[in-house]
């Protein structure tokens, strides 16, 4: 990572205007919001576990209901809670080396084309943080006629840490 990245990811989220939500609480203690395998964090599917935030849609269908601008809106809050996850395992953000992957599912309608527009959301947030080198990830975008508690968008991912 670069010498302006390194040294404090937190930092740079504060100076894109934004701040890390709770972790995402998981409702049954049979699974848990990241598996460490190595240097691989693994990070189960995020939603939204917040209040209302302006533009952003905790549950609704796309094609029907939520708008694009919400859904990328949504996608990249869900992004923080996945992030705050990885703080609270890990301790710090700076333990980050590389995002690898992200599956990000959209709740929609059969008709609507448009899952990758909305977890752009999260990919663009994740590209700015770690820049081009270590944000740069793998990524599916999909369409669901449901999701879990009829949340709007759920991501998972894999993020590689520091030795």
């Amino acid at each position: 990572m670069s010498a302006a990245l390194s040294h404090d990811v937190e930092h740079r989220l504060q100076q894109m205007g934004f701040s890390l939500p709770p972790p995402f609480v998981f409702p049954k203690n049979n699974r848990t919001g990241c598996t460490r395998a190595g240097n691989i964090l693994y990070l189960s599917g995020h939603g939204l576990d917040l209040p209302q935030l302006p533009g952003v849609r905790q549950t609704g269908k796309f094609g029907v209901d939520i708008t694009i601008e919400e859904g990328y809106a949504t996608a990249r809050a869900v992004a923080l809670t996945m992030l705050a996850t990885v703080k609270a395992h890990c301790g710090s953000l700076d333990r980050v080396q590389r995002v690898l992957r992200l599956f990000g599912m959209v709740n929609c309608t059969p008709d609507f084309l448009q899952p990758p527009q909305v977890i752009d959301g999260a990919s663009d947030l994740l590209f700015e943080l770690f820049g081009p080198e270590y944000g740069c990830h793998a990524r599916s975008a999909v369409g669901h006629v449901s999701l879990p508690r009829g949340i709007a968008v759920e991501i998972n991912g894999e993020f590689e840490l520091k030795g």
